[in-house]
């Protein structure tokens, strides 16, 4: 039976040269010639730490950032930027968490979106992807297609079709 997997993953070594060419940037940056800015990634829990003086100098951190992603053809939608705190003297620290996985409210909106176009699939919703099975190879690209036209709050991507 035909069937692929709906997912929301980043390469990780993607991101990670992503993050390396905007610390680049920033280095060689001249309003950073003085700044104590720095941007780390953690790998294990898909945390971007970013620790700078003020809001202008964060802002540019943030777009930098958020340029890299394009230019190596990552989603930024997958960035969830949350709010900024004051770190030690007058330093702002910024985390951004790095959405991996579907959460299971939208795995629901998926799975129901899919049922209410009536296309004979069946859609369930297996840990933090939904998969997708059908006995036709065509209705299974006519759920991608409905899918990419929708927008569910995260990038999605379509794996492993299986005839």
């Amino acid at each position: 039976m035909p069937s692929f997997d709906i997912v929301s993953k980043i390469d990780g070594q993607t991101l990670d040269n992503a993050i390396n060419n905007a610390k680049k940037e920033i280095l060689n940056r001249y309003d950073f010639q003085t700044s104590k800015s720095t941007i780390d990634l953690d790998k294990k829990s898909n945390v971007i730490t970013i620790v700078t003086e003020d809001d202008m100098r964060l802002k540019a951190i943030t777009d930098s950032i958020i340029s890299r992603m394009l230019k190596q053809k990552l989603d930024p939608a997958s960035l969830d930027f949350g709010k900024e705190s004051i770190a030690s003297g007058n330093m702002l620290r910024k985390e951004v968490k790095i959405q991996e996985g579907i959460d299971k409210e939208t795995a629901k909106k998926i799975v129901s979106k899919i049922k209410e176009s009536k296309i004979k699939v069946q859609a369930s919703i297996m840990d933090d992807q939904v998969r997708v099975q059908s006995k036709n190879i065509d209705d299974l690209q006519k759920v991608i297609a409905l899918c990419k036209g929708e927008d569910f709050g995260q990038p999605l991507q379509y794996i492993n079709m299986r005839n």
